[in-house]
């Protein structure tokens, strides 16, 4: 069940990434977000194609590429977040020192991810729910700390947005990403919860597109 859910969301982020680079109007600082979606074209192509890889160093190799581009492209959003508020005529957003600091924050949550997540990578073979991959073999100690950043970034950027501009779907969007990841679904799937990370990009990617699209109000 949860390779033909991996395949349908490999397909899903392809299909997103083909709609958002046909509707947007220009290539801007919110285009990292097709970064973040090209990730996870290869994030869960790899893990659908885990057990016909078979196990091995061919498939470690390959799942390798998976926590790095975690740790250096997710971290992007707070780029979008910004340059998604400046779209949308917050003043405030396009002060040099409010630029600064998205980059610092950035760049913190890089840094974050690679210290205590990728540097010291090693890897195991795990089986679960018909899907073979490798995993860290360290045991999380804690919640996300990137994660948790970043989507604190979203959300009050999705917030503002809501505000300045009537665009709620931001928002809607990293609320439902942290709802669907906080509440245990009672599903014999570990794939399932990948569908509020879906919907989480296609909000970014829609807001890119409608920002785009409209008038910017000052």
């Amino acid at each position: 069940m949860d390779t033909i859910l991996y395949f349908f969301f490999a397909a899903a982020y392809l299909a997103l990434l083909v709609w958002g680079m046909w509707r947007q109007k220009t290539w801007n600082a919110m285009s990292v977000v097709f970064l973040v979606v090209l990730g996870l074209i290869y994030d869960n192509s790899i893990i659908a194609l885990g057990k016909f890889i078979g196990e091995g160093a061919l498939l470690e190799n390959l799942s390798v590429p998976r926590f790095w581009i975690h740790a250096f492209l997710t971290p992007l959003l707070v780029i979008f977040s910004w340059r998604a508020l400046s779209r949308a005529g917050v003043n405030w957003a396009k002060q040099k020192a409010v630029i600064v600091g998205a980059v610092l924050y950035t760049l913190a949550l890089i840094g974050i991810e690679f210290i205590f997540e990728t540097v010291n990578l090693n890897l195991a073979s795990t089986r679960e729910y018909g899907v073979l991959r490798y995993v860290s073999v360290e045991t999380a100690t804690g919640p996300p700390i990137m994660v948790l950043m970043l989507t604190v970034a979203l959300m009050f950027s999705g917030a503002v947005l809501w505000k300045k501009a009537a665009w709620k779907w931001m928002l809607i969007g990293s609320a439902v990403m942290v709802i669907g990841s906080a509440i245990p679904l009672p599903l014999d799937s570990s794939a399932a919860t990948n569908a509020f990370e879906l919907f989480l990009l296609t909000t970014l990617v829609w807001t890119k597109i409608h920002l785009e699209s409209t008038k910017i109000r000052r």
